[in-house]
């Protein structure tokens, strides 16, 4: 149950950071969500593809996912 709620606030907090830096406002908190968790899968295998390593916690979850979030949405931007 933690494990849950430690994703849904590392993946909620990600996509808003992501949405302000990108959009300028977050896209709601259901949005926000799951563009963070999908962001801390992009942003793992990114990671791991590039052999760099987090010291892992809330940061390095936080930092991350806002990497993958932001490429994500980066992406979406660039298909419309």
């Amino acid at each position: 149950m933690q494990s849950l709620l430690y994703h849904l606030l590392v993946g909620g907090l990600a996509g808003w950071l992501g949405g302000k830096v990108i959009k300028g406002s977050g896209y709601g908190i259901l949005a926000n969500i799951l563009i963070g968790i999908v962001g801390g899968v992009i942003g793992g295998w990114l990671f791991d593809l590039l052999g760099i390593t987090t010291t892992g916690g809330f940061i390095g979850s936080l930092v991350t996912a806002f990497v993958g979030a932001l490429l994500l949405l980066w992406l979406i931007g660039q298909s419309k």
